[in-house]
């Protein structure tokens, strides 16, 4: 056995015998105000808005549809990418079949690149910092995000959290699900940088453009 062998064998033993100890408290470091729906919305789309990210607030799912068909034929998006989920199926049923293309397993990146735009569903809304929570089950999932050069996010206003540690407790517990697939994304606006001279560029390592569209 080597000395580093022996040492860690000692502080094993002690460790064994060592009573259990509680842990601390945590500390709650961003106290809960616990808000009204509507503030949380208008400090949510206050902070996208901050770093240039977009927010449309829609009364119904019906009223989404034709926001969508709005933006598309402002921005000219002719061929709109999308995860498969619920609420990316309701949001794009309002346009024209061939102009949606669903994410499947093997799609080629470059491919994904040469969309108009690209249609994610949230999990979760944080309004302290403008955030959206999003799902990726797929490797086509997560590209979504990050290759088209406009993001458009579905979410609803009761996914609205005050701020991270509002949400923790159900994402926690949502990633420790070992049949659970994927990872989670923090989206907070565009993609953006800056040189030296402090010159802001966006689009540079994700989508220029970021639209949220909240119903509720």
């Amino acid at each position: 056995m080597s000395s580093r062998d022996a040492i860690l064998s000692r502080i094993r033993a002690a460790l064994a015998d060592a009573p259990p100890v509680d842990p601390p408290p945590v500390a709650e470091v961003w106290p809960r105000e616990n808000p009204q729906s509507e503030q949380l919305a208008e400090r949510f789309a206050s902070e996208l808005e901050a770093v240039r990210g977009e927010v449309v607030r829609c009364r119904s799912v019906e009223d989404a549809r034709g926001k969508l068909a709005e933006l598309s034929a402002e921005a000219g998006w002719n061929l709109i990418g999308a995860v498969d989920r619920p609420a990316c199926r309701e949001l794009a049923s309002g346009l024209p079949a061939e102009r949606i293309a669903w994410a499947e397993e093997g799609w080629n990146p470059r491919e994904m690149a040469e969309l108009s735009a690209g249609i994610v569903a949230a999990e979760y809304l944080l309004a302290d910092s403008g955030t959206c929570v999003i799902a990726s089950r797929t490797p086509e999932e997560r590209l979504m995000c990050f290759l088209p050069p406009a993001c458009v996010v579905i979410g609803r206003v009761d996914q609205l959290a005050e701020h991270m540690p509002a949400a923790w407790d159900e994402i926690a517990a949502a990633v420790a699900d070992p049949q659970r697939r994927g990872e989670v994304l923090l989206i907070t606006g565009p993609s953006r940088t800056a040189d030296i001279e402090k010159i802001l560029i966006l689009g540079v390592h994700g989508p220029k453009r970021l639209v949220v569209i909240l119903v509720g």
